[in-house]
């Protein structure tokens, strides 16, 4: 009878070493958690990496077969403008907003 209940004994405290280790081991329910979160969030990184290669793979194709494309890129980036044109470059709001704040102090 002393032997039952010995192995009783030692049989719970190795349910609740094993219990513990289920939950705080380092493949445990903490780490699982923690594991799904970081894949949820790569998963979203994936998505927006994906949906950034489209958008290159799309603007490549387009320079490779579309010449209004590339006029209109050379246009925007390159300041290029055609005979008889003029071009007007304005600054940006927030450079002239503090330029102004700037001089403001100086008076």
């Amino acid at each position: 009878m002393v032997w039952r209940v010995f192995i009783l004994v030692a049989l719970s405290l190795i349910n609740v070493v094993l219990f513990c280790r289920m939950i705080w081991g380092n493949t445990g329910l903490l780490e699982y958690r923690e594991l799904k979160s970081q894949h949820t969030e790569l998963q979203k990184q994936l998505g927006e990496l994906d949906a950034q290669n489209l958008a290159v793979s799309r603007e490549i194709r387009l320079l490779q077969t579309d010449s209004r494309y590339i006029e209109k890129m050379i246009r925007q980036y390159l300041h290029y403008v055609h005979e008889n044109e003029v071009l007007y470059l304005f600054e940006d709001a927030t450079k002239s907003a503090s330029g102004a704040t700037r001089d403001d102090g100086k008076n």
